[in-house]
């Protein structure tokens, strides 16, 4: 019984957990691209980008998940990383690509 008293605290702990790779992820993938891409592209520099990217993982470090003392920041640091990965990565691989593919 004590399991479901507690399941909150583990579900919360579980996206923290699974929050910080992705993160991670992010600003790994924005590091390692050509700098014109994202210009090309039509979106932020690539140093606005490492730094929204890398102030995001930071937060997602420090602020342990969306029900603790730093919530509107985790929250924060969720969507600018899934901003990043849903909308300038695909853009930005695309233009390194070549344009679209048919």
């Amino acid at each position: 019984m004590e399991l479901l008293a507690d399941l909150d605290f583990y579900i919360i702990r579980a996206i923290w957990i699974l929050a910080l790779p992705v993160g991670g992820y992010a600003f790994l993938h924005a590091l390692r691209q050509r700098a014109d891409a994202f210009t090309a592209a039509g979106k932020l520099s690539k140093n606005a980008w490492l730094g929204i990217t890398g102030v995001g993982l930071v937060l997602l470090v420090i602020t342990q998940g969306p029900m603790y003392g730093g919530a509107m920041f985790w929250l924060a640091a969720m969507v600018a990383v899934l901003v990043y990965l849903v909308d300038v990565k695909p853009a930005v691989v695309e233009v390194q690509d070549g344009g679209p593919r048919w």
